[in-house]
């Protein structure tokens, strides 16, 4: 069998859903599945303004059509809401192929905070794009229900995972010199992850930032007693978050948040708002504080073991993520499709899905 994966979002975007799609394409075969992936990569694109990282394609439905004779995929999967995602959704509805999709990012938030677009305009029009798919597959449990409560219909769920061997506890100088306690963030550097949030928060010790992205320089200006550290990968990173006391994860939208798995793994306790993702990773788990006062939060973590917090990641493999998104592929092609919307309208969206955690 051969799997088609559709993204907008790909190299060189350092985010959870590329690094998500990798490790898929790397189980595969377990499953009896070869992945290739249609991207940016296959079309003519240019950069998104202030995003340069991210690649808006000038997908075409005919451009597809030339691409799927030579991929010969019996399986689709769309990842993204972008134009790759929508040229791809439009040539299978025209050709009665069935495919899945997934729901990562809260555009709608993210497109009403840039515009002054109604956040339920942006939610009817992803219901009709996910809404023509066999299955919609989403991370959390309350992300699961938050959707179905706006109408969506055919949820599925597919965890995420880390790796435990690349993030672990480890004897780390990557942070030496900087006062304690050192209260760490890895992210974008954009609006949507709410870094001044944090940024802002009167903690004891040393504030670190790992990240890129549009909002660097005005952050880094207003807080010139924070460390910026830049973009780190690999175990570069690991050895950061190993160095660290706290994970301050400051964002109000994110889905779900590898980043927090990451810190976790590294034996690294979390503090964050009681929203969807940490309420679903973290919750009554012990490994982290959940709270509105996020400063109270970040104080109260240091009070929790690295071994709470390593112990809690261990349950988060990237073998169960590939069970569950392999089932629910097979799941969903078995069935008969839901509905056939061919009237939606193509969102340029990307720029959601350029999410580091």
């Amino acid at each position: 069998m051969r799997l088609l994966i559709a993204t907008d979002a790909w190299h060189p975007q350092v985010n959870g859903v590329v690094r998500s799609l990798e490790h898929m394409a790397q189980a595969g075969r377990a499953f009896g599945f070869d992945t290739v992936f249609l991207t940016h990569q296959d079309f003519a694109s240019f950069p998104l303004p202030g995003y340069p990282e991210i690649r808006l394609s000038y997908a075409t439905k005919s451009k597809v059509a030339r691409l799927w004779e030579e991929l010969a995929p019996t399986h689709v999967h769309i990842a993204t809401e972008g134009t790759v995602g929508y040229a791809t959704r439009r040539f299978c509805l025209d050709r009665g192929r069935p495919f899945t999709t997934s729901y990562h990012t809260r555009f709608p938030e993210y497109l009403a905070a840039r515009l002054p677009v109604p956040e339920a305009w942006s939610y009817a029009w992803l219901r009709r794009f996910h809404g023509a798919s066999n299955g919609i597959m989403v991370s959390t449990p309350s992300l699961e229900r938050e959707l179905a409560g706006r109408g969506f219909t055919g949820l599925m769920r597919w965890t995420r995972g880390v790796d435990t061997d690349l993030f672990c506890p480890q004897a780390s100088d990557a942070l030496d010199g900087l006062a304690r306690p050192i209260f760490l963030f890895v992210g974008r550097l954009a609006v949507e992850k709410n870094v001044a949030a944090f940024l802002d928060l009167d903690l004891p010790g040393t504030k670190v930032v790992v990240g890129d992205g549009p909002d660097r320089a005005r952050l880094a200006a207003l807080h010139p007693a924070a460390h910026f550290l830049g973009m780190r990968t690999g175990p570069d990173l690991a050895r950061v978050y190993a160095a660290a006391d706290v994970f301050v994860f400051p964002s109000l939208t994110d889905t779900f948040g590898i980043v927090l798995l990451e810190a976790l793994a590294s034996g690294l306790p979390v503090a964050a708002y009681p929203v969807t993702g940490p309420l679903d990773v973290i919750g009554g788990t012990g490994a982290g504080i959940l709270a509105h006062d996020l400063r109270a939060a970040a104080l109260a973590a240091l009070d929790i073991t690295r071994e709470t917090c390593r112990a809690e990641a261990l349950r988060y493999t990237w073998a169960e993520s590939a069970r569950q998104f392999f089932g629910n592929i097979e799941q969903a092609h078995g069935m008969p499709p839901r509905q056939r919307d061919r009237h939606a309208h193509p969102v340029v969206g990307a720029m959601e899905h350029s999410q580091l955690g």
